[in-house]
C-alpha cells in the first residue's frame, strides 16, 4: 500500500520572523508589507488570523479588520534558509521529496518502514526532526493519496499529525465543506452550492455523467476527488515529477500610480530579471514576450512581441520589453501595474541569438554565476544596473525562484 506524508509548516513566515523577534509571539502579525500598500498578505499568524485576516487578502483590508496588527515587508532571505533546512531533514527520511512551495512537501514514504517504523511512528520521527533542526513547528498529514495527506496536514494544524488509514478516505472526507478539496476556488465552489453541493459527502453522491456535464473534465476529477483519489489538477503526476511551465510571467503593482518613466523602466528591468532567472531555472528558453501595463483607472493592455530568436537572457527580455512599453504607454499617463510575460516556451534556443554567439555565452556564464549567488544571498545580491532605480522589494511569496529541492535537473 502507498504511503504518502504531506508536511505543512505552520504560519512558516511568521513563525521565522518570531525567532528573530520573540516579542512578536503571541501578537497578530501580518507579513507581507505596510499596511497602506496595494500588495496582499503572504502570511497571518494565527492571532490575526482569529480577525478574518488571511493569505492573498489586501494589505489595506487587513488593516481594517486588525488595525492592531503588526505588519511586516518579510525577509525573503530567511525563509529560502529556513526552507533548505527542511528540506534536508525530509531527505533523510525518504529519496523521493518534492517541495511543493517553499513551506510544504510530499514525501513517498513507502517502503521505509523498515527503517523508520510504522507510519504514524515515522511522522512523528519526522515531526521532531523538523523541530528540532529549525525551532519550526510542523503539521504532517498521512495517506495513501495526495490529496487525502494534503487535507488531513490541514486538519491537522498546529503542530500536529494525522493519519487517514486506508479504506477511510471517503468517510475522513465526507463531512468537511468542498472548499476543502485542493483546487475548490471561490468561482466553483459558487458553483457547486448553486447544484446543492455543500459538502464533499453531497459531491461523492452525485453521478459522475452529472458532473461532468456540468463542469466538464474538472468535474470528473471533482468526483474521484471526492472519494480521496488523485485525480487531476495538482495531482497529474507522480511525488517529485518535474513539470514545465507553459509560460512565466511577473508583474509588480506600485504603492503609488507613476509616470516616471525611470521608476517604471528600473521596475521592468528587475521583472525581466526575475523571468529570466526562472527561464534558467527550468533550462526553458522563450520565444514570445510580452509586456502587461495597467493604467490608474484600470485600463489594462498587453503588447506582445515575438523573437526572431528564442532566449533566457535577462538583458535581451528587458529590451524587448523596454521598447513595447516605450511604444505603447501614453506619456504622462499614471502606471498602476506593469508585468512581463514569456511564452511559447522550448527546451533549446533554436536559432542564433541577435547576440553574437561569444557575447551570449559571456552573458550566459555571467547570470548563472549571478543565479548562484541569488540562491545563495537573495535576489537582491546581484541584478541589472537598470533595475537599482525602481528600489524593487522582493514580494514574499510561497514560490520564489532558486526553491530548495524544486529545480529541475540541468538540461544537456
Amino acid at each position: 500500500m502507498r504511503t504518502v506524508f504531506h508536511l505543512d509548516m505552520d504560519a512558516f513566515f511568521v513563525s521565522v520572523e518570531e525567532l528573530f523577534d520573540p516579542s512578536l509571539k503571541g501578537k497578530p502579525v501580518v507579513v507581507g508589507g505596510q499596511a497602506h500598500e496595494r500588495g496582499v498578505v503572504s502570511a497571518a499568524s494565527y492571532e490575526a488570523r482569529k480577525y478574518g485576516v488571511h493569505s492573498a487578502l489586501p494589505l489595506r483590508t487587513a488593516y481594517q479588520r486588525c488595525p492592531q496588527a503588526i505588519f511586516l515587508d518579510g525577509h525573503p532571505t530567511r525563509y529560502h534558509e529556513y526552507s533548505g533546512r527542511v528540506f534536508e531533514v525530509l531527505n533523510g527520511f525518504s529519496p523521493v521529496v518534492e517541495m511543493a512551495s517553499i513551506d510544504e512537501a510530499y514525501l513517498d514514504m513507502t517502503g521505509t518502514e523498515r527503517l523508520l517504523g510504522p507510519p504514524l511512528h515515522a511522522a512523528h520521527l519526522l515531526h521532531e526532526k523538523v523541530k528540532q533542526t529549525t525551532q519550526l513547528n510542523c503539521s504532517i498529514g498521512i495517506a495513501a493519496s495526495r490529496l487525502v495527506a494534503k487535507v488531513a496536514s490541514d486538519q491537522a494544524k498546529p503542530n500536529g499529525v494525522l493519519w487517514v488509514l486506508p479504506g477511510q478516505e471517503a468517510g475522513f472526507l465526507a463531512p468537511l465543506d468542498v472548499r476543502r478539496i485542493p483546487g475548490v476556488g471561490k468561482v466553483t465552489e459558487k458553483r457547486l452550492h448553486a447544484c446543492g453541493i455543500r459538502q464533499v459527502a453531497d459531491l461523492a453522491r452525485l453521478d459522475e455523467a452529472f458532473l461532468e456535464e456540468k463542469f466538464g473534465k474538472w468535474g470528473l476529477a471533482l468526483a474521484g476527488k471526492a472519494r480521496g483519489l488523485d485525480a487531476g489538477g495538482w495531482f497529474d503526476s507522480e511525488i517529485g515529477a518535474q513539470e514545465d511551465p507553459k509560460s512565466i510571467s511577473h508583474e509588480h503593482t506600485f504603492t503609488e500610480d507613476t509616470a516616471d518613466t525611470g521608476q517604471i523602466e528600473s521596475t521592468l528591468a528587475q521583472l525581466s530579471v526575475m523571468v529570466g532567472r526562472r527561464l534558467r531555472e527550468h533550462g526553458l528558453y522563450a520565444r514570445t514576450l510580452q509586456l502587461k501595463l495597467r493604467y490608474k483607472d484600470f485600463t489594462t493592455i498587453t503588447r506582445a512581441h515575438t523573437l526572431d530568436h528564442a532566449t533566457q537572457l535577462d538583458i535581451e527580455i528587458l529590451q524587448k520589453s523596454r521598447l513595447l512599453f516605450r511604444t505603447n504607454w501614453k506619456p504622462g499617463a499614471l502606471v498602476r501595474l506593469v508585468g512581463v510575460h514569456a511564452g511559447s516556451l522550448a527546451p533549446a534556443e533554436g536559432q542564433m541569438n541577435l547576440l553574437d554567439q561569444d557575447q551570449s555565452d559571456r552573458w550566459r556564464k555571467a547570470l548563472g554565476a549571478a543565479d548562484r549567488l541569488r540562491d545563495k544571498f537573495g535576489e537582491k545580491a546581484v541584478s541589472l544596473g537598470s533595475a537599482v532605480q525602481g528600489a524593487y522589494r522582493e514580494r514574499t511569496h510561497e514560490n520564489p525562484a532558486g526553491l530548495p529541492g524544486k529545480r529541475p535537473e540541468p538540461r544537456t
